[in-house]
């Protein structure tokens, strides 16, 4: 939670909310027993997939693999980050979203209004300012496309900003970014500029990019970092383009201001730029939050290959099932700017539609590297690629990548697995159900789990003796803390619980177990949980009893105690048998 909202907070909005009204608002629902479905929002596809559960207040959709609670459906749909969409729910269920007392000075409203108070006196000084106005019409751009992106001017003033806001604004203008500290005092840091307001995904001004006029300093300059402006994790564009479009097919991601606004002068909407660095791996999962395909288009110099090598490097650990990356490489002294309006827009779309694929230029990149018609050059490629395969999240694209390699090497590779289990366990490798989707093995703890994370009302039936304080078998650990959670939190739903969770190391495997398919009305899910604890305590049984000394005459009046302990839970588990089977 970020040390900032209470985690009864997150307990009482998820409580208020219904997930089925939030989803059915965007995607359309149709009732299937006692869930939901649709076809999935953040992949293609023809058969539904893609279930809501008003019990567990929970998504899960089997074909990608998405799911969570009505806050991370918020997060992957709209593209929010954890406190906006927490605010956002909360302002759907009528509720203030309280705040915990941070080290940190919390961004006040007043911030936010001063930046907006600043994208108005630019706007107001380009109006005025003939060179401005003919600068961007120089440029190509129309009135109309100028106002929608909000762009301005910064006049050449040392004070112009700081003199029309007033001397009671300076210590907010401060914090924001938007005063310089020189020896004789403050003056304003944007000056003699053309003004790009950068917003946050809500729309609200958090910084500003300024192009300069004449040549007489950097051509661009960005706001500094502040406590609401973190450049690697905001995108230029990124809420115009949303605003255009609920949901993005694809997004493109461009190098400059000019660039998006041009872009979205000619019709594309969707584009997005990095403001002034490297993409990160915040922008790339903001970028796959907002489309499923991202096109990176850079120019095709030694520089903007390098640049399009560290957006793959980003953009490799967060390629999920259903996520794609595509590179355009332009001509030589071209941008997106300047071809967009020489070739016009239909052409421009074409270069887009013969994009690059990822796993070519990975591949291309390496091979140029190497001498491939040699065996050592071919080992050398191995060992080149191997180490960004391992950054793919496993699963079908990044077996058809290791299978590419093998190919290009003449060599079949023995690649680690990078999942581990319950318990911090190398995981067993996973078999398909039906649908596609990847099933851990169904071991007596994980399914105990399972239940208990789906129906945390079950831990009424967990006896004192079957939490094994001192059993030290894989995972117990987590068993026994999720027993004793729910034993305080029993009226829960499962998204309740993962969001409460959401920090813990487990969550990740919880947020599968959220997933498994249990078949049955509630009394058969019941009886199943029962049964995995007697397994359970079985399985704990004759792992003390292997310790035992081999001769019965050796053991002491506890291990006959084990061994007919163990005897009972046999007989237990025949009759469970028996029962199954009629």
């Amino acid at each position: 939670m970020g040390g900032l909202i209470p985690e009864s907070f997150i307990e009482e909005l998820l409580g208020r909310i219904d997930i089925v009204e939030i989803i059915e608002n965007r995607v359309e629902l149709k009732r299937a027993g006692r869930e939901f479905q649709a076809c999935c929002p953040f992949h293609d596809e023809k058969t539904p997939s893609f279930t809501v559960s008003p019990q567990k207040q929970f998504y899960h959709c089997f074909g990608c693999g998405a799911h969570g609670s009505a806050i991370g459906f918020m997060m992957n749909f709209e593209g929010l980050e954890f406190l906006d969409a927490v605010e956002e729910l909360a302002r759907h269920a009528g509720l203030t979203v309280p705040r915990e007392a941070s080290k940190r000075p919390r961004p006040s409203e007043d911030l936010f209004d001063v930046l907006a108070a600043a994208e108005r006196f630019y706007q107001a000084q380009l109006r005025d300012n003939p060179q401005a106005t003919e600068y961007l019409k120089g440029r190509g751009l129309s009135g109309e496309i100028a106002k929608e992106f909000g762009i301005g001017f910064a006049p050449p003033g040392w004070h112009d900003l700081s003199d029309h806001l007033g001397k009671d604004k300076q210590p907010l203008l401060q914090r924001a970014g938007m005063l310089s500290q020189g020896s004789s005092g403050s003056y304003d840091k944007f000056r003699d500029r053309i003004m790009f307001p950068i917003h946050d995904r809500r729309g609200r001004v958090i910084a500003f990019g300024g192009r300069a006029l004449a040549d007489d300093g950097p051509k661009y300059l960005n706001s500094p970092e502040t406590e609401l402006f973190h450049k690697g994790r905001e995108l230029y564009g990124l809420y115009m383009a949303r605003k255009s479009q609920a949901r993005l097919d694809r997004l493109i991601v461009v190098e400059g201001y000019m660039d998006v606004v041009a872009l979205a002068q000619f019709g594309f909407r969707n584009c997005v730029a990095t403001l002034g660095t490297a993409t990160t791996g915040d922008h790339a999962e903001l970028m796959f939050r907002a489309a499923q395909e991202v096109v990176f288009c850079f120019d095709g110099d030694r520089a903007g290959r390098q640049a399009a090598w560290r957006a793959l490097e980003s953009t490799l650990p967060r390629l999920r099932e259903g996520r794609q990356a595509r590179f355009l490489f332009l001509p030589d002294g071209e941008d997106p700017d300047s071809m967009v309006r020489s070739a016009g827009a239909e052409a421009f779309a074409a270069r887009l539609g013969q994009a690059m694929p990822l796993s070519e230029f990975f591949f291309k990149h390496f091979t140029a590297q190497v001498d491939m018609d040699s065996l050592d050059g071919r080992a050398r490629l191995v060992e080149l690629a191997r180490p960004n395969l391992m950054l793919i999240p496993e699963g079908v694209f990044r077996d058809m990548m290791v299978e590419q390699l093998e190919k290009l090497a003449r060599h079949q590779l023995d690649m680690p697995a990078a999942a581990t289990g319950v318990g911090g366990k190398p995981a067993r490798p996973a078999r398909q159900n039906q649908r596609g989707g990847q099933l851990q093995q169904k071991t007596p703890l994980r399914l105990a789990l399972a239940h208990l994370v789906q129906n945390p009302a079950l831990v009424n039936t967990v006896k004192d003796s079957q939490e094994m304080p001192d059993c030290t078998l894989p995972g117990m650990d987590i068993y026994r803390e999720l027993v004793d959670f729910c034993r305080k939190h029993p009226n829960m739903t499962t998204a309740q619980l993962l969001e409460l969770w959401h920090d813990h190391p487990a969550q990740p495997h919880l947020n599968i177990l959220a997933t498994w398919p249990l078949q049955g009305e509630p009394e058969r899910q019941e009886q199943e949980f029962r049964d995995a604890l007697v397994s359970l305590e079985l399985q704990w049984t004759e792992a003390r009893i292997a310790q035992l000394p081999l001769k019965p005459r050796d053991r002491s009046e506890e291990q006959n105690k084990l061994m007919t302990q163990l005897q009972q839970y046999r007989l237990e588990l025949k009759d469970i048998l028996r029962g199954e089977s009629t």
